[in-house]
């Protein structure tokens, strides 16, 4: 007999109160990645009359109910609460949890939320009609073993965030004692500033730096290249020929767009591997690691006017929390935030040959984090290539297995 989603899930009925959750365990749809990222830590609590929220726990599915396009869905670790337009499913007993997850996880069920969406400029999904959503029919055993090949696939995607995140915490806390807090190694290898380093004045900075030291305004020494947005008729989700090409918007800068344009059309402003890309419309202040690809008018390629600057080094120049703070406060719009004024006020204090260390010491952990970023994008493509196949029966667990070795041998055995 088939299966709905309401044979096999409820949604959660429970509340938590406020004081019992924060940050890092509240989820909305804005704190919610696109494109099936998972989630990232909200910015703040919410201002409601109600002291009490909707409540989550481990192993419970949350997925946003405004803008089903989006594919905003996170499998929970822990408990939490989330807000009134997150759907919050509790899975019934018998069914595997992880395997519910990934029937839902497929594009063809944020294709049914749209189908059954009410409302255009934010479309917001019909609770009753997303549960009768058709889930594939296994047995539970069988339903394990899906969840165990797709799982492991997204387990490694995660520790190799993991690593990602651990580099960038690295790179960035060196920049800060180097470019902020001057502590950068001395002649004799000692912190420089701590050390009883020369300082001077600066008259523009209201502050003391390094001697020797100047302030360097970003558009004399960095390219601000702004992407171009195709028209509608050029996106296309379907069979992909030579000609077209990835495309992605400030909303999936920190992954992949399932959306393809024609390349023959216009001429398109392309991303390669490791550039550097930041959102100046919407979320400004977003930083990404480019793709091979190419990007919108909301997305500016920022890179060296000379080849003094690597694209390294000007990330975490756009990591640095005041960089941000900057883009942020020039920013123009109430509802959608335009951040190109920005660009006339952004600086760094400069030193040619600290920047060069800096550079050194940064490149192989950039490339590092560019590596990661290109075996996530294979893994994450395998995942997505087996998920419907094994839904329906098309591929066996067995022969998936096979399908992941092949591609994660290089970096490591299956199941390590």
């Amino acid at each position: 007999m088939s299966k709905v989603l309401v044979n096999v899930a409820n949604y959660s009925k429970e509340r938590i109160s406020l004081d019992n959750i924060n940050v890092q365990n509240y989820v909305t749809t804005d704190n919610l990645l696109q494109n099936k990222q998972g989630k990232v830590e909200a910015e703040k609590m919410p201002k409601q009359m109600s002291n009490t929220v909707t409540r989550y726990d481990e192993n419970d599915i949350l997925i946003a109910n405004i803008r089903p396009y989006l594919k905003k869905i996170w499998f929970a670790n822990c408990s939490g609460g989330s807000s009134s337009d997150v759907l919050t499913l509790k899975v019934k007993k018998g069914y595997n949890p992880k395997f519910i997850y990934y029937s839902l996880f497929r594009d063809e069920f944020f294709d049914y939320m749209m189908a059954g969406s009410k409302g255009t400029k934010m479309p917001r999904g019909d609770k009753n009609q997303i549960l009768d959503f058709p889930i594939p029919n296994f047995e539970l055993n069988d339903q394990k073993q899906i969840a165990k090949v797709l799982s492991d696939l997204d387990a490694k995607i995660e520790v190799n965030n993991k690593i990602n995140q651990e580099l960038e915490g690295l790179a960035k806390t060196i920049y800060d004692y180097w470019f902020f807090q001057f502590d950068f190694p001395d002649q004799n290898g000692k912190p420089y500033k701590s050390s009883g380093g020369k300082m001077e004045y600066n008259e523009e900075l209201k502050r003391e730096i390094p001697e020797g030291w100047e302030l360097k305004m970003l558009n004399k020494i960095f390219e601000f290249e702004k992407g171009k947005e195709p028209g509608s008729d050029e996106y296309m989700n379907e069979k992909i020929d030579e000609n077209y090409i990835k495309f992605f918007r400030f909303g999936n800068i920190d992954g992949i767009s399932d959306t393809f344009i024609d390349s023959t059309k216009q001429d398109y402003l392309y991303a390669t591997e490791g550039d550097v890309i930041v959102t100046f419309d919407g979320s400004v202040g977003k930083v990404g690691i480019g793709i091979n690809g190419i990007y919108s008018s909301g997305l500016r390629k920022i890179y060296s006017i000379t080849d003094e600057f690597h694209s390294s080094f000007i990330y975490f120049v756009f990591k640095d929390e005041r960089i941000i703070k900057t883009i942020h406060k020039y920013s123009t719009g109430s509802i959608i935030l335009h951040a190109s004024k920005s660009i006339d006020f952004l600086n760094i204090v400069y030193h040619k040959e600290t920047v060069e260390k800096y550079q050194n010491f940064i490149n192989p952990l950039y490339e590092k984090i560019v590596s990661n970023l290109r075996e996530n994008q294979k893994l994450a493509a395998l995942r997505d290539w087996l998920l419907p196949m094994l839904m329906n029966g098309q591929v066996t667990v067995g022969e998936a297995k096979e399908h992941l070795v092949r591609v994660t041998e290089e970096n490591g055995k299956y199941g390590e």
